[in-house]
């Protein structure tokens, strides 16, 4: 069993010992770790990069060059032979130089005929699962050049244990956590995620019963007491993002999609097997029965197999879509395709279980704690888990009430201990006291009952049925050898973060790469109509909260300017209050910046350049990306408390962002201060699903037209460039501006822009004719509509 330490510590944060001092203390308890890993140990020299483009190799058919952007100066070219990798994507990325897990060195080559500056990692060359497939590809968005190890949290332990087969509480984080938390069961506590779903209901009911739609029944309720089962509607198949796929990477584990990431983290959470099916290849039943003669099923390994009379089958109302507790079938798969789920979580038999995955040569992680014994009370929890994560980071909604299909009850074992005769098998006096102590905090219920103490066994423990069971459980939870006893610090763990979070990250990394410090401002601010008052103010100058932030930073940089300061960047995430209905304001999350001085240091070889609108707009237009707000455009009006010049402000994600220069009336300027530049944006919750799509690189060469074109002085370019690509019709591949002229020849109050118009057929070779009949209807519009001409 793989364990992540990290993972130990966000469930028991008051675990607090180092990985080496968690592998003394297992092998004491009964579960010795064979292996201990620090998983980025070896990784130190591996960084992200960002590949700019893909271009075959031009003497292997099998190999391609890619170009990569790792952060230094320059883009790299790498050799590489996997055929996942995407222009625009991010990977783990071994510079000339570094080191890789075994001792391997990377260094400089030539391959067949091309230089090679570095390698692009798979997951088995880092050490992190057996995945040789492909390039490791790393879903959102990552600063090039910044340390892998860091960026992932893969700083991080493995522990190998060797679990027993009477020991099937151990085949999950959280039963090892409860192993080794100081106060046990107490002290775990499972991290919340983001979606907000709250509790699930679940309707509990015998042989049958219903949710979203699907019929449930269960004709073996001797081999399977319960099942558990949910849908989601409306769920986004497609990567995890990055905590969860790291989670799954330390142990081993290849992520596949954010469904079945869900499924395998709650499973190596909990150690409760559970199963996702696509709802619209069900047929709106789920039977769970016997195979019968003849049948087969494809599992999910490709593998097309012959069923044997009495195995246990999930079926719907024609076939077997899946072995009960072994592995689920290829016709049901969730697919990039699936929108709706339906989540089964459920309880098996372990014989019925070991005879289906031995009669057909299978092995599972569901079917190896199956056949060992599963919690009986676990599957409600382990439900809602899921169902919340797969919320989380796959959208959706769930429909209420799942259900609890649950004919077979499992009672508790109740064991009957005498204090005497423990005493008489340790040596040592037990008394009641000392039994509660060591017992209840794995999940042991203790009653006194007179001579005897009435031993409640928890359902994840099937292998303590006698009393000698619980006399060996008293020894082993005392401790075979003595036990260092100390009170340790805690420490927090390091829980995923949720969606505003994550967008957060993606903001501060934005603004720190462009060189901006972060600043924190109080939210008070002085009265106004439109702030919120508050009814005990500390200050009568700041008796409200403030409704924007770039006031609070506009204040700062005055201050930076008192002390001689003339270069500030300055940024803000931070809460804004705004008038609500009721009594209490409207609460927003935003970020905001504001720059001035120079563009970059003074240097001896060069001039002092100020900042100005275009880069403004440029961090703007970044910034637009990172929040998912669309085009960026001219228009007028300004954020929060209106402080910017309206002629020259941006905007994008209709009036979420606004950027431009503030108004000179607002703040107290000396006379060498130089324009100020501002940001004021909105934080969405969670970032907008945002879809990517790859197409092949041409094949036939591209035909390019200059047109230099003269209109009036104000006309924006934009305008231009928009008419051109309106007009120009599907053949037009790119259009961008390379020069701008006026004086001698141009009239008084124009310019002439040259620009440069790229055509390209997909499938064969442009005429002249096609061209030029584009350029006469782009020539055409531009004079019609914006009275644009040929120079």
């Amino acid at each position: 069993m793989n364990i992540s330490y990290r993972w130990l510590r966000a469930l028991a944060p008051t675990i607090t010992d180092t990985p080496e001092q968690l592998a003394e203390r297992l092998g004491m308890l009964g579960a010795p770790v064979d292996e201990l890993t620090r998983v980025g140990a070896e990784l130190a020299d591996i960084v992200i990069a960002r590949v700019a483009e893909v271009r075959p190799h031009p003497n292997a058919d099998r190999l391609r060059l890619c170009m990569v952007d790792a952060g230094g100066n320059g883009v790299l070219q790498v050799v590489c032979g996997a055929t996942n990798v995407q222009a625009g994507g991010f990977y783990p990325f071994a510079p000339v130089g570094a080191s890789l897990p075994g001792g391997v060195v990377i260094r400089k080559a030539k391959l067949r005929g091309e230089v090679s500056e570095g390698m692009l990692c798979s997951a088995r060359e880092l050490g992190l699962g057996r995945d040789h497939s492909g390039i490791m590809e790393l879903s959102g968005e990552w600063a090039p050049g910044a340390s892998f190890v860091e960026s992932l949290g893969l700083d991080d332990a493995r522990l190998l244990i060797d679990v027993t087969a009477n020991r099937p509480d151990l085949l999950s984080h959280l039963g090892v956590a409860r192993e080794l938390a100081p106060g046990g069961q107490a002290d775990l506590r499972l991290e919340p995620f983001s979606s907000g779903a709250g509790d699930l209901e679940l309707v509990e009911t015998g042989h049958e019963g219903e949710t979203g739609g699907v019929r449930i029944s269960i004709e073996d309720a001797a081999r399977c007491p319960r099942y558990t089962s949910a849908v989601i509607r409306g769920v986004r198949v497609g990567p995890s993002p990055e905590w969860l796929a790291t989670r799954l990477r330390t142990i081993g584990l290849r992520p596949i999609n954010n469904i079945v990431d869900a499924t395998n983290f709650v499973l190596h959470e909990l150690g409760q097997p559970l199963h996702a099916f696509d709802l619209e290849r069900l047929g709106g039943r789920v039977v769970v029965r016997q195979a019968r003669a003849g049948e087969r099923l494809r599992t999910l390994d490709g593998v097309e197999r012959e069923l044997d009379e009495g195995m246990l089958v999930i079926a719907d109302a024609e076939r077997p879509v899946a072995l009960a507790g072994v592995m689920g079938g290829e016709d049901t798969e969730v697919t990039d395709a699936t929108s709706d789920v339906l989540l089964e979580c459920a309880l098996f038999d372990p014989r019925a279980v070991r005879r289906t995955a031995r009669g057909l040569g299978m092995s599972t992680d569901a079917s190896y704690r199956f056949e060992r014994g599963v919690d009986p009370e676990l599957q409600p929890l382990a439900l809602r888990r899921v169902v919340d994560l797969i919320l989380s980071v796959a959208g959706g909604e769930v429909v209420r009430p799942g259900v609890d299909v649950h004919p077979g009850r499992v009672e508790r074992t109740v064991v009957e201990l005498r204090p005497a005769r423990a005493e008489r098998v340790l040596g040592v006096p037990v008394p009641p006291e000392d039994v509660s102590r060591l017992l209840e905090p794995i999940g042991f219920a203790v009653a006194n009952g007179g001579e005897k103490l009435r031993v409640t066994v928890p359902g994840a423990r099937p292998d303590v049925t006698r009393e000698i069971d619980v006399i060996e459980e008293l020894a082993r939870r005392r401790g075979y050898d003595s036990f260092d006893e100390r009170l340790l610090p805690l420490r927090p763990s390091n829980a995923p973060p949720d969606g505003l979070n994550t967008v957060a990250t993606a903001v501060h990394q934005l603004f720190r790469r462009w060189g901006f410090l972060e600043a924190r401002t109080a939210g008070f601010a002085p009265a106004r109509e439109d702030r919120v008052p508050l009814l005990n103010p500390l200050s009568s100058e700041e008796s409200h909260l403030r409704n924007d932030l770039l006031s609070g930073l506009l204040r700062r940089l005055e201050h930076n300017w008192a002390h001689g300061v003339r270069d500030v960047r300055l940024y803000e995430i931070g809460t804004v209050f705004l008038p609500g209905e009721g009594e209490m304001p409207r609460e927003e999350i935003r970020v905001a910046a504001v720059a001035t001085g120079a563009r970059q240091p003074q240097h001896w070889s060069g001039t002092r350049e100020a900042w100005d609108r275009w880069d403004l707009k440029a961090l703007f237009v970044e910034l637009a990306e990172v929040l998912r707000l669309g085009t960026v455009s001219g228009g007028e009006g300004a954020p929060g408390a209106g402080l910017l010049v309206a002629s020259e402000v941006f905007s994008a994600g209709g009036g979420a962002a606004e950027a431009g220069r503030v108004r000179d009336d607002v703040m107290d300027a000396p006379l060498w201060a130089e324009p100020v530049w501002a940001i004021e944006a909105r934080l969405p919750e969670i970032l907008a699903p945002q879809e990517v799509r790859y197409r092949p690189l041409p094949e036939h060469p591209a035909v390019e037209r200059d047109l230099a074109l003269v209109g009036d002085r104000g006309l924006p370019a934009e305008a231009v460039e928009q008419v051109i690509r309106e007009a120009a019709g599907e053949l037009l591949e790119t259009v961008r501006p390379f020069d701008l002229y006026e004086g001698k020849g141009i009239p008084e109050g124009e310019r002439s822009i040259a620009w440069r118009l790229r055509f390209r057929h997909p499938e064969r070779t442009l005429t002249d004719p096609e061209v030029d009949r584009a350029i006469e209807a782009v020539l055409g519009a531009l004079h019609q509509r914006l009275n644009v001409r040929r120079r």
